[in-house]
């Protein structure tokens, strides 16, 4: 009768190839599916308002100084070049909502000219104004 020499180290192990591979399509479907929000880049005195609501599918921010000055993208930008910067920032990311960041004391002639700079670069584009709840 024939004896079975075992050999001490044999050892299990377990193999580790399906896990990685699992994580590193949840890493690439997480990057792909993530959305980049454009901040303005400033922050303003919004005006407050009784029935503010948070829209949280916007990804386009324009702020307006109280001097009138426009921020996009986190630089100043000229008023005739909003709906440009708003075009290029479209093809990057796409949105169907701009949200306007009026400071209080900003001119109402300003943000009309953003508002229309805004609906020339997507005429399909909602645009939010940005207020503070009461």
């Amino acid at each position: 009768m024939a004896r079975k020499i075992r050999r001490g180290e044999e050892e299990a192990a377990i193999d580790l190839t399906p896990m990685l591979d699992v994580v590193f399509i949840m890493l690439i479907f997480f990057i792909v599916t993530t959305s980049f929000v454009k901040e303005a880049g400033i922050d303003v005195n919004k005006p407050k308002a009784a029935k503010a609501q948070t829209k949280p599918s916007a990804t386009i921010f324009v702020a307006i100084r109280a001097n009138g000055e426009i921020w996009l993208d986190k630089r100043a930008v000229d008023p005739e070049r909003v709906g440009a910067t708003i075009e290029k920032l479209l093809a990057e990311s796409p949105t169907d909502t701009v949200i306007v960041q009026a400071d209080k004391e900003a001119k109402h002639g300003v943000v009309v000219q953003v508002m229309d700079q805004i609906k020339i670069a997507g005429s399909d584009l909602k645009i939010s104004i940005a207020a503070e709840t009461k």
